[in-house]
Parts: structure tokens; C-alpha cells; sequence
């Protein structure tokens, strides 16, 4: 039940009239990304689609965060991962290239300009996405009618140009419409673009899950695991180890500036959902390519195959889930070390004047600021891989063998609900009105 404080800030942010257009805004784009996503793309056998994704468990896991996209194989079926694909090569790349790195210190028009360079790649990661993900499908229906017809150059490269084009203008639209949120509305716009999609597709999975039969029992399990998970969840993102950190006066002529104290906070959590998406995007290639040769002439490329198949298949697989907890663990302590390496925090808190008392300041103070996180993170890391294990202790405990809700999803959701209603917090207290926490 929610209480008063939560009710009254929520009155009082459709009170203030440019916070009400702000939310009034996030919603109409959320609306239009509904209306996007059952866009279906030419040549496209909806319903034929739909019965492949209720009986394939690891379809209906992309399916849930499409929002119901790919399952009617919209413009929209791709929808921002793409975009988000490419974000993730920029960082990783620039610790390796001077040039990018040199960029990213140039302040907000080097932030423009890789931002610049993430959207054109995401064009190239898109194009080939789309034209993966309909060959992907068409092996998943298991019949001898393709899903889509005449899909591929060597049949019917104009039509299938068209499609991949489709689907590549959808993602791009919907990256234009996260931004337009960033900008005219409230939250990160592509993470409420993903929080959309998950939240309009969790009903129903729910509700397939529950549709295919447990009994009561296994039902009160499962929400018992839910409510932890999320309780799980909001406990980690915001666990956080503060650094205590002292500013020296500067004395210039007859006047005194800064000084004081402050801290520097260091998420046990710093990577977010980034080692989620690594992990699975690995796991995944060898699964689709092998798909390829399971049918294969060559009784040997087929069992190989059929075995490489089988062991990556996240519906029946302990080998997979074992393989996805290591890689979780393994990317989260990569992606954190990389984002902690890219803010310099040691060299811009030296230049502040700043230093953590009983550290000397510049590369003592990175190495204990590196030791710090690495600590921390061994926490971060270990609740991200059991985040990610999750579902198959779920399907094992409750016996729910198609409800494919990730707790990757939940996740997800959870993190954008709270950076929302952060910034609505800041958006409140800085009209003198209390926030969503309440003091």
C-alpha cells in the first residue's frame, strides 16, 4: 500500500505546471512507442509468429523486452539495444584508443561528439541485426513455411532490403524519441523506452505463466521470490561505499575559497545491467550458429551442432546458467574497472585541491580508490550473477516451466523506477515541496 508522503508528492509534481508537462510528455511518447511497436513489417505472418513465441522459451525471453515488438516482428522489433550496443563499444574502446580518449576530456563537445559516433554506428549494428533476427526466426518455427517469405538477397533482395531498412528506421526513431524524453521529459529517455516495453509485456507473461497450470503453493513461492528480488534489488543500486574526502583552502590576496569536507560515493553496483546484457549477448552467438548447421548433410558439423545447440539453450541447460553466472561476475569487475579508469577521479580531485585524508593525493590515492572497488564490487558482482541465475532456481522451485520473466527485466525496471523518481525528488525539493522519500 502506498503511503502518504509517496501520494502527496505525486499530487504535488502534477501540481507544479512544468513538471506536469514533463510527466504529461514521457507518457504521450510512451504511448507512441505502443503504437510503433505493433507496426508489423512487410511480408511478416503475425499470427504464425505469435505461436512461435509461445512455445519458444528463449524468444520469449527478447520478446519481453521488445515489449511485444518482435513477437509481431514490428519496425520497432529491434527496439533500442542497438543503440545501446554501440554505447557500449564506445566505452570499451576508449581506454584502448588515444584518440577517443582524448575526445571524451574535451568536456561537452567531446561528450556531442562520441555521442555523434554511437549513432552512426548504430546504424551498421542495427542493419545487421535486422537482417539476423527474421533468418533467427524463420529456423525457430520448425516448419517448412517461413515466417516470412521471401526473406534474403539470394531470393528477393529488394523486399529484404526494405525490411532491414524498416527495422533499422524503427530503432533509430525510438532512439530519437529516448532522447526527446531526456530532454523535454523526466528520466534517462532510452532506459524509459526499455522500462516501457517491459512493463507493457510483464502482464502477459505473467499471466501465460500462471494460464499453463501450478498449484497454489507454487504460486506463493514465486511471489515470495519476487517481493525479495525487488527488495534485493533496491538495496543493492543503492548501496553505495562513501570515501571521505577533505578540500584545502586557497588563499587569494585578502580572501579565503573552499575548503570544507565532502565524500565521494562508490556504487557497489557501478555497472548497472551492462554485465546482463554482455553476458547474454555472448552466450547467445553460439547458440544462433550453431542453429544454423544443426540440419546439416554432414553427420558430424550436425552433432557438433546439435550439441553446441543444446548446451547454450537457457531453457534446459545448467550449463548455460553456470556459464552466465561466471560471465556475469567476470564482466561486471571488467565494466566497473573501465568506467572507474575513464572518470580520473584521483587526477580531477587533485586538481580540486582535494585529497582523502591519510592518502597522498594523484597515484596513491587511484590505487586506493582502485582497492576500494575492487572490495565492493565482489558484492555487486556475486548479486548480479545470482540476479542473473535466477529464473532457473525460479522454474525449479515453482515448476513454472513458461513463465520466462528474467529477473534481468526486473532489474531493469527497478533501476529506472528509482533514477525517475530521483530526479523528480530533485525536481521537488527544488521548489521547497517534499519528495517521494519523505523526511
Amino acid at each position: 500500500m502506498l503511503n502518504a508522503p509517496l501520494l502527496n508528492a505525486a499530487v504535488d509534481a502534477f501540481k507544479i505546471p512544468d513538471l506536469r508537462r514533463k510527466l504529461l510528455f514521457t507518457l504521450g511518447m510512451l504511448v507512441a512507442f505502443r503504437f510503433i511497436a505493433h507496426i508489423p513489417v512487410p511480408g511478416a505472418d503475425v499470427q504464425a509468429l505469435q505461436r512461435v513465441f509461445q512455445t519458444n522459451q528463449l524468444a520469449g525471453f527478447f520478446d519481453l523486452f521488445s515489449g511485444g515488438a518482435l513477437s509481431s516482428l514490428s519496425v520497432a522489433a529491434l527496439g533500442v539495444y542497438p543503440y545501446i550496443t554501440a554505447q557500449i563499444i564506445m566505452q570499451i574502446m576508449q581506454p584502448a584508443i588515444p584518440r577517443l580518449q582524448e575526445v571524451a576530456k574535451e568536456g561537452e563537445s567531446g561528450r556531442q561528439k562520441i555521442n555523434q559516433w554511437t549513432h552512426w554506428l548504430t546504424v551498421p549494428l542495427a542493419m545487421f541485426q535486422a537482417f539476423g533476427t527474421p533468418n533467427l526466426i524463420n529456423f525457430s518455427s520448425g516448419s517448412n513455411t517461413p515466417i516470412i517469405k521471401n526473406f534474403g538477397f539470394d531470393v528477393d533482395p529488394l523486399g529484404t532490403l526494405a525490411i532491414m531498412i524498416s527495422m533499422t528506421a524503427g530503432t533509430m526513431l525510438l532512439v530519437w524519441m529516448g532522447e526527446l524524453i531526456t530532454q523535454y521529459g523526466v528520466g534517462q529517455g532510452v532506459s524509459i523506452i526499455i522500462f516501457g516495453g517491459i512493463m507493457a509485456r510483464l502482464p502477459f507473461q505473467v499471466f501465460q505463466g500462471f494460464a499453463a497450470g501450478a498449484d497454489f503453493g507454487a504460486i506463493v513461492v514465486f511471489g515470495i521470490l519476487a517481493i525479495v528480488t525487488v527488495v534485493a534489488i533496491i538495496f543493492v543500486c543503492e548501496g553505495q561505499r562513501r570515501i571521505p574526502v577533505q578540500i584545502s583552502k586557497q588563499i587569494r590576496g585578502n580572501r579565503v575559497y573552499g575548503g570544507g569536507t565532502t565524500h565521494i560515493p562508490l556504487k557497489v553496483n557501478s555497472a548497472g545491467m551492462i554485465p546482463l546484457i554482455f553476458a547474454s549477448s555472448m552466450l547467445i552467438l553460439p547458440w544462433t550458429i550453431s542453429s544454423y548447421f544443426v540440419n546439416n548433410d554432414n553427420q558430424v558439423v550436425s552433432t557438433i551442432a546439435t550439441t553446441i545447440y543444446n548446451t547454450f539453450n537457457a531453457g534446459s541447460s545448467p550449463v548455460y546458467w553456470l556459464l552466465y553466472f561466471i560471465m556475469v561476475v567476470a564482466f561486471t569487475f571488467f565494466y566497473a574497472l573501465v568506467i572507474f579508469q575513464q572518470q580520473n577521479i584521483a587526477e580531477n580531485l587533485q586538481r580540486q585541491n582535494g585529497f582523502i585524508p591519510g592518502i597522498r593525493p594523484g597515484r596513491p590515492t587511484h590505487q586506493y580508490l582502485s582497492q576500494v572497488l575492487v572490495r565492493i564490487t565482489v558484492a555487486g558482482a556475486l548479486f548480479l550473477g545470482l540476479v542473473a541465475i535466477l529464473p532457473f532456481f525460479v522454474k525449479s522451485l515453482t515448476g513454472f516451466q513458461t513463465l520466462t520473466i528474467s529477473s534481468t527485466a526486473v532489474l531493469i525496471v527497478v533501476g529506472v523506477a528509482l533514477d525517475t523518481m530521483r530526479q523528480l525528488e530533485a525536481q521537488l525539493i527544488m521548489r521547497n515541496y517534499r519528495g517521494f522519500i519523505g523526511r
